[in-house]
């Protein structure tokens, strides 16, 4: 098997490209992917650097928690018809930089035949999470919309939901193409990297934001946080800045502003598997559009990571096996 390790903490060099590793072999409930697609997200930037916010990564570790592939072995107990199928499926959290990956069969959605394996294994992680932060948001027609980070993967299919429930979007980046492509998506764009952006959005907002879409934390939060109305609604989803923004309770009550956290979105048995079938429905029937703004070799992962930091990658990466 062909595969990427982090052999220990540290910065994209870390990661090594190996052809020697023993294939995967599925046990009970359990199938085997042939990957063609493997996704990268910034959370797969923290664990690999050992600041992961989740329980600790034990190296050496082969990352990447999402894949497109075909099933060619399954677990004994696992039905025939999973042989051969065209699938995208969460890994449990890892080994899904590799020509082969195992998985849940639970966690196998088998893609529409009118969806490309790369577009569904694009659309895997970031459209359930926005299916479920929109669905958790209940925008209504005409409300001012606020998405951060809205030309990366799940923000630009918020912007598009967003778009399509009637909203007003405003989508805030910080670099001349990013801005280009969230005009592109019918959004107002606003450089948040640019002195002045907050006096921008007053202006463009000047009764307040319904809704915000936080992917970014850190400073910007507590910016964004005083510029929703009273009755808004607040949804942290992400810390692209190095850190999750802070909110006071207290004062979140006395203005009468829903916060709601991550941990909320796909809670209950069922949802996110719900969120990821309803993600790939809408996909191939062109209801959103997962952007695949680059992508790299298996064994050049390492320039993947490194581009995600430097936060010059537009839409979803992927890595080709």
């Amino acid at each position: 098997m062909r595969a990427v390790i982090a052999e220990r903490p540290g910065g994209p060099e870390v990661l090594r490209y190996v052809e020697d590793l023993p294939d995967p072999v599925p046990g009970a409930g359990r199938v085997r992917i042939a990957v063609e697609y493997a996704a990268i997200t910034f959370i797969d930037t923290r664990r690999r650097a050992g600041r992961s916010p989740g329980p600790p990564v034990e190296f050496p570790v082969v990352l990447g928690n999402g894949v497109g592939g075909v099933v060619d072995r399954i677990g004994d107990d696992v039905d025939d018809d999973w042989l051969g199928a065209r699938v995208v499926s969460t890994t449990g959290g890892g080994g899904g930089y590799a020509d082969r990956a195992l998985a849940n069969v639970t966690d196998a959605h088998r893609v529409p035949d009118r969806l490309s394996l790369a577009d569904a294994t694009a659309v895997l992680a970031d459209g359930r999470t926005a299916i479920g932060l929109c669905e958790a948001a209940a925008i209504r027609p005409r409300e001012t919309v606020v998405v951060t980070a809205a030309a990366g993967g799940v923000g630009g299919i918020l912007v598009q939901l967003a778009t399509a429930s009637g909203a007003r979007v405003i989508g805030l980046a910080g670099s001349p193409a990013k801005l280009a492509e969230i005009r592109d998506q019918g959004a107002t764009a606003i450089d948040y990297r640019a002195t002045g952006w907050v006096e921008e959005l007053a202006a463009g907002a000047p009764n307040g934001v319904d809704v915000v879409f936080d992917g970014v934390g850190g400073a910007i939060t507590d910016q964004l946080f005083r510029s929703v109305r009273e009755g808004g609604r607040y949804l942290q989803h992400g810390a692209a800045g190095g850190s999750w923004g802070t909110i006071d309770a207290g004062v979140a009550s006395r203005r009468h502003v829903t916060v709601i956290p991550l941990a909320e979105i796909g809670a209950g048995p069922g949802e996110m598997a719900a969120f990821t079938a309803r993600a790939l429905s809408l996909a191939a029937d062109g209801g959103i559009r997962a952007r695949i703004g680059q992508t790299f070799p298996l064994s050049e992962a390492d320039r993947a990571h490194t581009a995600i930091e430097a936060r010059t990658t537009i839409g979803k990466t992927l890595l080709l096996t």
